[in-house]
């Protein structure tokens, strides 16, 4: 697993938990800040998937 992939799922789980107080709290830019938190995480998970297959590929 590259560091990448790390980084992201926890920006994703970071984002989820301000997504769901947001809901709780009713604060829309809480949600919001959610909604970004967890969109960053998912393209930094797919950058690191990315660069753990070009190394694999390379690998081999």
């Amino acid at each position: 697993m590259h560091k990448d992939e790390m980084k992201g799922a926890a920006k994703d789980a970071k984002g989820s938990m301000k997504q769901a107080a947001g809901k709780a709290t009713d604060n829309e830019r809480l949600e919001a800040e959610g909604d970004m938190d967890r969109a960053k995480g998912k393209v930094q998970k797919g950058v690191g998937s990315m660069k753990e297959g070009l190394r694999n590929a390379l690998k081999h």
